[in-house]
């Protein structure tokens, strides 16, 4: 039964790929057509894409900038009055409700920028594809070894380009170029001027690929760099700005990590997380999960916030054990009436609400 179903309409695997070939036809279309432009013309596709992007989203922009610049006026306030942690804590409801606001507007911004990528997509996959032709002969340096460029994207790799855009795994096989794919959403997604990542394994892959594939990007206008282990943080800073950049997991996860620690806004290196590749995403996921990224640092001067928090922790358990008490009291006034099924939920309700510790 199932076998016959599956003749009649196909595996999942046929369906997505049957999917995804108006897009495919779409793409080889602009490339042929952008056979007649010029360089130039061509490399000013970028900013084409990134205005109309600006032009998208100018109003939330324009909302958004007005009220983090409230919210930075009310911290500045805040540092100046002296007011102590505990009062800065206890925020007034219009800071909170302009919290609200500024991640709302974000959230928006993304949802906007995701459906002008989406227009674009066959475009920009198409300028990608089209440089990819005109670099074909070019030599430059990979890791001080000379390479002469040879590829461009077939329409396996173009299918592979745009699941990976949708947020999807694509699985490839040994040599259908997924170094190359992955160039096509990196280039897309770094239009909104975000930043977009690409996660590898090792240092040498992240170096490589990033000299490798970096001629592309350039070629269109844009900036590409690569962390490595021993860099300092201006260095790290300095590749988190460029359009694209490469590097391993762990290096992205201690620079998050670190920059969480950070006392100072300057003195982070990441500039946000908006568009990320996993290369080798089992690995990373899966295999390397299994060790944790754990990092540390000193306490410059105790705070005493322990003494300062005891009282309040053990005043709302007392609280908490005092609120199950009296619902457990009602669940055995409900029982002993005979409402089994009220009783039930009143110590199901105690028995969730009880301190656990």
């Amino acid at each position: 039964m199932i076998e016959i179903i599956t003749k009649i309409f196909g595996s999942k695997h046929e369906r997505d790929i049957k999917r995804l070939q108006p897009l495919v036809a779409e793409i080889n279309r602009y490339y042929e057509e952008f056979d007649a432009l010029s360089d130039e013309e061509l490399r000013a596709k970028t900013q084409i894409f990134k205005d109309k992007i600006s032009a998208a989203t100018a109003e939330v922009r324009e909302e958004l900038a007005e009220l983090q610049a409230r919210l930075l006026s009310d911290e500045a306030v805040n540092e100046t009055n002296g007011k102590s942690d505990s009062a800065i804590e206890e925020e007034p409801e219009e800071t909170e409700t302009l919290r609200e606001r500024v991640e709302q507007l974000q959230k928006e911004e993304n949802k906007i920028i995701a459906e002008v990528l989406d227009e674009i997509l066959p475009e920009a996959y198409a300028v990608v594809k089209q440089t990819c032709k005109r670099l074909v002969g070019k030599k430059w340096k990979v890791c001080d070894h000379e390479i002469q460029w040879d590829m461009v994207p077939y329409d396996v790799q173009l299918i592979g380009g745009i699941v990976l855009h949708e947020g999807k795994i694509a699985e490839m096989a040994t040599g259908e170029g997924k170094t190359l794919v992955a160039t096509m959403p990196l280039y897309l997604n770094a239009l909104a001027g975000k930043g977009a990542h690409l996660v590898t394994v090792n240092d040498y892959l992240a170096r490589r690929d990033c000299e490798w594939m970096g001629q592309v990007y350039r070629f269109l206008g844009l900036t590409v760099d690569y962390i490595q282990n021993d860099m300092d943080p201006a260095r790290r800073k300095q590749a988190y700005a460029a359009d694209i950049t490469y590097g391993t997991n762990n290096e992205f996860g201690f620079d998050y990590l670190r920059d969480n620690m950070a006392i100072r806004a300057e003195d982070q290196v990441q500039r946000g997380h908006y568009y990320a590749i996993v290369d080798e995403v089992d690995s990373v996921l899966i295999d390397e999960a299994r060790t944790p990224l754990i990092i540390s640092g000193p306490v410059e001067h105790s705070t005493h916030k322990y003494d300062e928090m005891k009282p309040r922790v053990e005043q709302l358990v007392k609280k908490q054990t005092m609120l199950v008490n009296s619902i457990v009291a009602e669940g055995e006034r409900l029982l002993a009436e005979g409402n089994e099924y009220e009783a039930g939920i009143k110590l199901l309700q105690a028995s969730r609400g009880a301190p656990k510790n």
